[in-house]
């Protein structure tokens, strides 16, 4: 069975349009958090966030909409398509789907005590705002089938692990995977309600780690067969060669440290590999979630007879992108097995002690690196590992 392979990426991060400027962002171990210049919401006390420094023209559509759009655009570009094939299939990750258009356009005007415009920044992003008129579920270039994920933070995963699983059973030639994440009243809440919210900008595996920093942003992925990619003389050589996707915990906000190191071990035996070289963590900045990831790492480790394995995240750098941050996860390993060189974590400045774990504060070359895990956990038990191959 031939290789499914990424063959496009795209991105909009708090480091502004493109994987380019993300890459160098993590690589510089600088942090786009800081205080909102433009979000506000009634629970905002000023709290570092990850904001997109560009906005859509006015009229244009929402920002949630407009940054899928532009990574859906990146993503196509560096696959060499100009269009969708026939029989693509474009999986939406998001909280939930879009209202009918014709809703979703209307004025902002308070309804039944909703407001319609911050609605616009919640919902979505909306298909036929990011793929064009003909979004659809029929076939063909102008309208492919659309399908929507939602599995909390851990959506963009679970939706590469699908349409991995689709490819590989021939349903569909080529699947992207997009969505967006942008701040908004609703989502801020929900994560301060459980206390999840960092008042100092989240800082991954330091020992004084106080909680998240929201971000926003958007991304895609287009997959693909690998002799397909080849062939049409687009990249091939990152393939995802293991997922495991389970809804299993026992706390719905918490994660749980062996259901991490199954959902590890679940996907390094679907990859058939006899080495990790690196992890890309989940590790948001909270004292439970990132304790227990390294607890189910360490446990992944000595069970690989690793003793340095090295660990990054990007969380410190543009923050928490909910729904969509499995895509700016998968991008960061991918380069890191492309170059060779393993970002730092931004803001790790005293890093949790480990025996088998190297957490970098500064750009850590891997030389001849193959394998990569990418990990990404939510809410309600959803948790999900990748495992990227480079060829």
């Amino acid at each position: 069975m031939s290789d499914i392979v990424i063959s496009g990426l795209g991105l909009v991060t708090p480091f502004g349009r493109g994987v380019e400027p993300y890459w160098q962002g993590l690589l510089g171990g600088r942090s786009a958090l800081r205080a909102a210049r433009r979000f506000t919401a009634p629970l905002y006390r000023g709290e570092p966030v990850g904001e997109v420094p560009w906005e859509p023209a006015p009229g244009e559509t929402p920002r949630k909409s407009a940054y899928a759009r532009a990574a859906f655009g990146e993503a196509l570009r560096a696959a060499g398509l100009a269009e969708l094939p026939d029989g693509a299939v474009v999986l939406v990750v998001g909280q939930a789907q879009a209202q009918d258009r014709a809703q979703d356009r209307a004025p902002a005007q308070d309804r039944d005590g909703r407001l319609v415009a911050e609605e616009r920044e919640f919902l979505g992003p909306d298909p036929a705002d990011v793929l064009g008129s003909g979004a659809g579920s029929g076939g063909g270039s102008a309208s492919p089938r659309v399908l929507h994920l939602s599995h909390a933070c851990a959506s963009a995963v679970f939706a590469v692990g699908y349409a991995r699983e689709l490819l590989r059973a021939g349903a569909a030639p080529v699947a992207v995977v997009v969505g967006s994440s942008v701040l908004n009243r609703y989502e801020y809440a929900s994560m301060d309600v459980v206390r999840a919210v960092g008042r100092t900008a989240a800082r991954p595996f330091d020992a004084d780690r106080a909680g998240i920093s929201l971000g926003e942003g958007g991304g895609a992925l287009v997959l693909e067969d690998a002799e397909r990619a080849r062939a049409r003389g687009a990249s091939a050589d990152i393939a995802v060669a293991g997922a495991a996707c389970r809804v299993s915990g026992f706390k719905s906000a918490a994660s749980d440290a062996g259901q991490v190191a199954r959902c590890m071990r679940d996907a390094l035996a679907d990859a058939a590999v006899d080495r990790l070289d690196h992890v890309h963590a989940h590790a948001t900045g909270t004292g439970q979630g990132d304790a227990a990831e390294l607890t189910a790492l360490e446990a992944v480790a000595a069970e690989r007879g690793a003793l340095a394995l090295p660990v990054s995240s990007h969380k410190g750098a543009i923050g928490h992108l909910l729904h969509i941050s499995g895509a700016p996860a998968i991008a960061a390993a991918a380069l890191t097995l492309r170059t060779g060189i393993a970002p730092p974590t931004a803001g790790l400045l005293a890093p949790e002690p480990t025996e088998r774990l190297v957490l970098p504060t500064a750009p850590l070359e891997l030389s001849g690196a193959r394998t990569a895990a990418v990990n990404s956990f939510g809410f309600g038990g959803n948790n999900a590992s990748l495992v990227l191959l480079r060829r």
